[in-house]
């Protein structure tokens, strides 16, 4: 692997960091990192209708009701956030 290869690879990877807000970067904490994920899989169970069905059927609760939960946890989905040593 040459230099000019490592260099693209990496300027792609920063671009693709840029574009995207759940890809990350360096200086991404762990409860950040956590708060992303979650937020991801709440939205795609709401995109995806079968699998919101699915949850409505296993908590018997109604879609719209589950929908509605799924929105409320994206807020917070970790809690609050650590405090910060500066």
């Amino acid at each position: 692997m040459q230099a000019s290869d490592r260099f693209n690879i990496n300027s792609q990877l920063e671009h693709l960091q840029a574009k995207y807000v759940g890809t990350g970067h360096a200086d991404l904490t762990r409860f950040e990192w956590a708060v992303n994920i979650q937020r991801d899989s709440y939205a795609s169970y709401i995109g995806h209708y079968p699998m919101l069905a699915y949850f409505s059927i296993a908590e018997n609760e109604s879609i719209g009701r589950e929908r509605y939960e799924f929105m409320q946890k994206m807020l917070l989905p970790c809690g609050l956030p650590p405090e910060r040593d500066e």
